[in-house]
C-alpha cells in the first residue's frame, strides 16, 4: 500500500512554491512593465486550490490537476517567447506545475488505494 503524505507534501509544497514565484517574478524579479505588473494577480488565483490541498480534500486534489494546466501553459509560452531571466523563470514555473500535476496525480491514487483496501 502506498502512502499519500510524501504526495501531499509534494503538492503543498509546489503550489506554495509557484505562489512565491509568481509573486516574486511579477513584483520584482521580471515584471512585464517596470515597478511591477498585474500578472501578480495569478498568485491569488493560485490561492483558490491552496486550502483545500491543505485540508486534503480529494476533490480539491482533483479540480486543480485541470487548473493548474494554465500555469502550465502560461510558462510554455513564455520560456518559448521571454528572454533572459524572464525566460528562466518560465522554465521554473513549468517545473513546478509539472511537480505539482504529477503529485496530485500520484495523491488521489494512493489514496483511493487506500480507501478501497
Amino acid at each position: 500500500m502506498t502512502d499519500p503524505r510524501p504526495f501531499h507534501w509534494g503538492a503543498v509544497s509546489s503550489l506554495v512554491a509557484l505562489i512565491l514565484l509568481c509573486l516574486a517574478w511579477e513584483l520584482w524579479l521580471a515584471p512585464l512593465r517596470p515597478g511591477g505588473s498585474w500578472l501578480v494577480l495569478k498568485a491569488v488565483v493560485l490561492l483558490l486550490p491552496l486550502m483545500g490541498v491543505l485540508k486534503e480534500k480529494v476533490y480539491t486534489y482533483q479540480w486543480s490537476s485541470m487548473f493548474i494546466l494554465a500555469f502550465f501553459g502560461e510558462g510554455v509560452m513564455r520560456a518559448w517567447s521571454d528572454t533572459g531571466l524572464s525566460q528562466q523563470l518560465a522554465m521554473l514555473e513549468v517545473v513546478l506545475t509539472v511537480a505539482y500535476f504529477t503529485s496530485v496525480v500520484l495523491y488521489v491514487r494512493a489514496k483511493r488505494l487506500q480507501l478501497s483496501s
